[in-house]
């Protein structure tokens, strides 16, 4: 059982497989045609906030990353988050095995690391190919 990271324009080149995935981010990727949503759950409301995002990607604080983690933990206690949260919990009980996506092209330096943490896993992100 495990929650498995990979970003949206990998996961759109994979075999289809059982694993619900769940999109974790606010804008939509670009270049990403609409059909490859159908197998996806789309929940930004788990995703850092648009001013908090901005914020994050303008810092050249050498402590940024620190920051935005505190104020993305903060952000995910708000009603709608919990909500958000409580629903990938309950996908990672029933199914066991669950796909985070996300557009971020560092994965290890964005809101993902912090999410997991939040959801109480590690932070690794899973090779496509491999997943296990």
């Amino acid at each position: 059982m495990g929650i498995y990271v990979q970003r949206i324009y990998d996961f759109i080149k994979m075999p289809t497989d059982e694993k619900p995935a769940v999109f974790i981010d606010r804008l939509y990727p670009r270049g990403v045609q609409k059909a490859h949503f159908a197998r996806l759950l789309w929940l930004k409301s788990a995703a850092p906030s648009h001013e908090l995002r901005q914020w994050f990607h303008r810092s050249t604080d050498e402590h940024a990353f620190a920051t935005f983690s505190k104020l993305y933990t903060q952000e995910l206690t708000a009603p709608e988050a919990l909500q958000a949260l409580a629903h990938i919990k309950k996908l990672h009980k029933t199914h066991g095995d669950i796909w985070l996506i996300t557009a971020v092209k560092d994965v290890a330096r964005s809101h993902i690391p912090v999410l997991l943490a939040v959801l109480g896993e590690k932070s690794s992100e899973k090779s496509a190919k491999n997943p296990s």
